[in-house]
């Protein structure tokens, strides 16, 4: 028994010294200092963290750190800001010393450019760009909301506030045009003018600023250009993305207007006659509601080693903050490449869309019969608020003071306002290496849109369509198809230090577009809306048109860099468009750019705190011939003429013609800093910019009516605007590890805009108020002033109580017709 006990405690003993032998090999601590691999220096505040676990710690001041570990194979990760992640496996020593690599990803990375694409450390122009991550921070109907407060010198504003569907309007460094257009030019995948895809479905934009960056695209790179370049396949597995979103919109504020009997006692004040209504109607909580946004995106791409794959589809909803508001879209892409053989690359992109828009008008047209009464926002602070929806008879209101118009929530319940519209896109293209560094590629686009709108104004909108006019429809259809042809070679080189690239090619691109309308009233019964135009009884005049637009160009550019440190680029762009009459038809657009890498210098390339430091300068001439088809030429129009009594129509001189017309030309410097500091960890870019935009073309209306022609305003170059600002671009890289980042940007930019010369130095007069304030010369076109200044009379005050006899007289005195002067 005495034997049998001591053997039991000799194992007891044994099994505790093999339990603490093996929790001591099981737990242990693991220590050991960080630097860095490029200056041997140490990094404080590297994240260690034990693979597969929540396990962590971090270096200390000097680089060093510890952290405890149990099992065996376990894997360190070591990441730091600027520099690449490191998996260490620890072995049987309990030391690990790191040295980390930088992580020269930001410069290396490559940006798109017109016709190619180039290192970012190698760009000589102004050039922002915008990652997929950032476009889909938020939810957003056009991907070109996402280039707000992205990229500086960009300001991106909705045509129509918060309406569904509203265009947006993008300006990039400013108004460099009048009678023409004032947007960039957007291309995507390489298509010139297409339609912007989801925002799911773009891999990075690029947004070119200056001429060295624009020229490229010759006569229509005054405005900047918007690169968009859509998501492809990768080798390896499938892989299947589905990103849902949904938002709640409510107006941020509301006016706070008067009620029923508020409004009644000030009526009375004016006239002690008036009788107060029987309601009290709060035209704004009626019309306004929350509205929402949802977008729906399923998308799958994949590829094995020669071909790749991607595809999705998209379905997007809005509901606006105003009744009777929406839009709908559904929309899909494709994206197939192939590698036919060594030499032969081929690929195709598809996009199609269909978009559905339910609208209330919320934007006067003007053209009631009172001006401005189809407008439901500002009938809400207009609309007499004793007024009822319907009354007693069950008979839509109209306002009982002020403008003679429907009330708003009728207009916006029973008005109709639907468009419909489809677009397709279809790119192909076929890239072959000819020989080594020698590349041609071919491509060819093909885009169609297709539009419908229908309106509606149903008769029991007494002022609107009622009152004897039996409600009025209106149908409107347009039809615009886009080819595109372009053909260029690509060849790469070394010679010595430096590396050539060199591309020239040929692009043809031709636009047409048709446009129908026709429109009907007095209908039988409301049923119809606008789909049975041939039962109202009186048939309003058709109208229809055709343009065609065509360019064809030849283009070329240059880049050398030397020993990685200086670079220059050299683009040159000759356009020709139909646009233009026989004796400026074609112009040349050339650019100039140079860079220099000073970070590489041998007194600097060692610089612990500056990783990066590039001076750019640019010089170019870039074009604008953004005006209607035709808009040089001299054309004829028709009008009604009486002969005997009767109605006949008469062919007569529309416009005349001017040979002379020319392209505008906006001549651009550009001077840029690029500073990154500890590792890239902090990225500045510094810009100055000036633009002298010549030649601009502006509608000039002193042609004498005598002569005849339908339109007195033609086109002519009469003067020069200049655009000049600073732009700021700031981003720092915060925290970069596995499971969590954290980076900031920041962009500030500033343009000042300005007339320089006018045609003999005389203002030009625009009117730009709403319809149904019908108020003429509201805007002047002036040297020395910015473009789009008001202007009115100078405001010396308002009239006090002490004043009333002496205005009293005044409208006296106007009313008899004398000449007064108030003391």
């Amino acid at each position: 028994m005495k034997k049998t006990k001591q053997l039991k405690k000799v194992l007891f003993l044994l099994l505790g010294f093999c339990f603490v032998l093996n929790v001591s090999a099981q737990e242990r601590t693991i220590s050991g200092t960080v630097t860095s691999q490029s200056d041997g220096l140490t990094l404080p505040g590297v994240n260690v963290i034990v693979k597969g676990t929540s396990i962590g710690a971090s270096t200390d001041f000097d680089g060093n750190y510890t952290i405890d570990v149990s099992g065996s194979g376990v894997v360190l990760v070591f990441s730091y800001v600027g520099y690449a992640t490191q998996e260490v496996v620890v072995g049987d020593s309990n030391t690990v010393n790191v040295a980390l690599t930088e992580d020269l990803a930001a410069l290396d990375e490559v940006v798109v450019v017109g016709y190619g694409a180039r290192k970012k450390s190698d760009i000589t122009g102004a050039v922002s760009s915008v990652k997929s991550e950032e476009l889909n921070a938020f939810p957003l109907l056009n991907a070109e909301q996402a280039l707000q407060g992205r990229a500086a010198g960009v300001v991106v504003q909705s045509n129509n506030g918060g309406e569904p569907g509203a265009p947006i309007n993008i300006k990039i460094r400013g108004n460099t045009s009048i009678n023409a257009s004032s947007a960039p030019l957007i291309v995507v995948d390489g298509f010139v003018g297409a339609t912007m895809p989801q925002p799911n479905d773009i891999e990075s934009m690029e947004v070119l600023k200056d001429a060295s960056a624009t020229a490229i695209y010759g006569s229509r790179g005054s405005n900047g250009v918007v690169l968009v370049t859509t998501k492809k396949g990768r080798s390896g597995k499938m892989i299947i993305e589905i990103n849902s979103n949904y938002s709640i919109q409510n107006t941020a504020s509301e006016l706070d207007l008067l009620n029923a009997d508020e409004f009644a006692a000030y009526q009375q004040t004016i006239n002690s006659g008036y009788t107060q209504g029987p309601a009290n109607t709060d035209w704004q909580d009626l019309l306004y509601r929350s509205g929402s946004t949802q977008n729906h995106q399923f998308s799958f791409s994949g590829g094995s080693e020669n071909v790749n794959f991607y595809a999705s589809a998209t379905y997007f909803k809005q509901e606006g903050v105003v009744i009777n508001s929406e839009f709908e879209r559904i929309s899909f892409l494709s994206n197939i490449d192939a590698q036919v053989t060594d030499k032969l690359k081929l690929g195709m992109n598809v996009f199609g869309s269909r978009g559905n828009k339910d609208g209330v008008p919320t934007q006067s047209t003007g053209e009631t019969a009172n001006g401005g009464g189809d407008d439901v926002i500002s009938l809400m602070f207009r609309f007499a608020p004793d007024q009822p929806i319907q009354n007693a008879n069950g008979v839509n209101t109209i306002n009982s003071v002020g403008d003679n118009v429907d009330n708003p929530y009728a207009i916006a319940t029973e008005g109709i306002n639907e468009t419909r519209t489809d677009r397709y896109r279809a790119n192909l293209y076929a890239n072959y290496d000819i020989i080594e560094g020698l590349a041609f590629k071919t491509t060819f686009g093909y885009s169609t849109a297709n539009g419908n709108e229908g309106v509606f104004r149903p008769s029991t909108l007494i002022v609107t369509a009622g009152d004897g006019v039996g409600g009025r429809a209106t149908i409107e259809n347009f039809k615009r198809t886009n080819i595109l042809s372009e053909n260029y070679l690509t060849y790469n080189t070394e010679i010595g230090k430096g590396s050539l690239t060199a591309l020239a090619g040929y692009s043809y691109q031709k636009t047409s577009t048709d446009r129908f309308s026709a429109g009907a009233q007095g209908f039988t019964s409301d049923s119809f809306s606008y789909r049975n135009l041939g039962s109202g009884a009186v048939q309003l005049i058709p109208t229809s048109s055709f343009s065609e637009v065509e360019i064809q160009s030849q283009f070329g550019r240059l880049n050398y860099d030397y020993d990685d440190k200086y670079l220059l680029t050299a683009t040159v762009r000759r356009d020709g468009s139909s646009n233009f009459a026989e004796n400026e038809k074609y112009a040349i657009f050339p650019s100039g750019a140079i860079g220099w890498k000073i970070s590489n210098e041998n007194f600097l390339k060692d610089n612990d705190k500056i990783s990066n430091l590039k001076l750019r300068a640019s010089y170019g001439v870039t074009g604008n011939q953004a005006i209607p088809a035709y808009g040089s030429l001299a054309s004829f129009g028709s009008v009604f003429t009486p002969i005997n009594g009767a109605q006949v129509i008469n062919v007569t001189p529309n416009q005349v013609a001017n040979p002379n017309l020319k392209w505008e030309s906006s001549y651009q410097t550009n001077i840029g800093l690029d500073l990154g500091l500890f590792n890239n960890r902090v990225s500045l870019s510094l810009d100055y910019y000036n633009i002298d935009t010549k030649d601009l073309i502006i509608e000039d209306s002193s042609q004498p009516q005598y002569l005849g022609f339908l339109t007195s305003a033609s086109l002519r170059n009469v003067g020069e605007v200049n655009n000049r600002g600073f732009e700021i671009n700031l981003n720092t890289r915060n925290i970069i590890t596995e499971n969590f980042s954290w980076t900031t940007d920041f962009n500030w930019s500033r343009n000042r805009n300005e007339f320089v010369t006018l045609l003999n130095g005389q203002d030009i007069f625009q009117n730009a108020s709403p319809g149904y304030f019908n108020i003429p010369r509201t805007h002047v076109l002036r040297e020395g002033e910015a473009v789009g200044v008001f202007w009115g009379f100078d405001y010396q005050g308002v009239y006090q109580a002490v004043h009333c006899q002496k205005v009293q007289r005044f409208y006296q005195v106007l009313e008899l017709g004398i000449n007064y002067s108030p003391i």
